[in-house]
């Protein structure tokens, strides 16, 4: 669908006031209904509407009206435009609006985001719910005057923002953190070959030297040991006599 002029009655006007194109041809142009055009020639639409020359605004050409008035069946079309405008900048967008029954529930949503999401950004947060930064720092360190009475709540169900507009910026903060480097092996039990070993001696050059030495245990002799129980025995039999 083309573009139509930029003042399509008024175009209209002049068009039915000064050629002699059909009806058609001018609502086509024009963006209009043919019903309306007619009842701009007989004077019961638009009426005390000026008519806009289009060749003088550079929306149409002589010979482009003349090649139509010749051809009922031909389509006016709009000439280009030999200035060329520059685009236009993106206005960067404000603080969302929030409806005023719904601003007191902003607190609420911001202790909900900061509990579920804490890789939100303040920056996130203001853009989902539209509040402060100082509101959402009062609501971190509990601050606020309205702490004790705040219970978090999921913004999306109190229409504060889109689920769209809340997974994205999920998905970004998730972005922008640093990932972890995996964690080792936690701690296991040692085994019982380790702990039940024996020490090993250890040369100590600064032990205390004021403390006896233990008393190495002799090598024990089964034979030894059976003597000296026979003598003891033979000493009883003695003194019972």
């Amino acid at each position: 669908m083309s573009q139509g002029p930029l003042m399509p009655k008024a175009t209209a006007v002049w068009l039915v006031e000064n050629t002699s194109l059909s009806f058609d041809q001018i609502a086509d142009f024009c963006k209009l209904h043919p019903l309306e055009v007619k009842g701009i020639a007989d004077g019961e639409v638009a009426a005390g509407i000026k008519g806009m020359d289009p060749i003088t605004s550079g929306q149409l050409t002589r010979e482009e009206i003349e090649k139509a008035q010749a051809d009922t069946k031909h389509r006016l079309r709009i000439a280009e435009s030999r200035v060329k405008l520059p685009e236009q900048k993106r206005v960067k967008k404000g603080p969302r609006y929030t409806p005023v029954s719904r601003r007191h529930d902003r607190p609420n949503a911001i202790l909900w985001l900061v509990r579920n999401h804490p890789e939100l950004k303040d920056a996130q947060i203001m853009r989902l719910v539209g509040t402060t930064k100082t509101t959402i720092q009062q609501v971190r360190d509990r601050t606020h005057w309205n702490s004790a009475s705040l219970s978090p709540m999921d913004p999306v169900t109190l229409g504060l923002c889109s689920q769209i507009d809340l997974d994205f910026e999920v998905q970004r903060a998730a972005k922008d953190r640093p990932q972890l480097e995996p964690h080792e092996q936690g701690g296991t039990l040692i085994p019982a070959e380790i702990t039940t070993a024996p020490e090993p001696q250890r040369d100590e050059p600064f032990a205390d030297m004021s403390r006896p030495k233990p008393k190495e245990e002799e090598s024990i002799d089964v034979n030894s040991v059976f003597a000296k129980l026979k003598q003891l025995k033979r000493s009883d039999d003695e003194d019972e006599e």
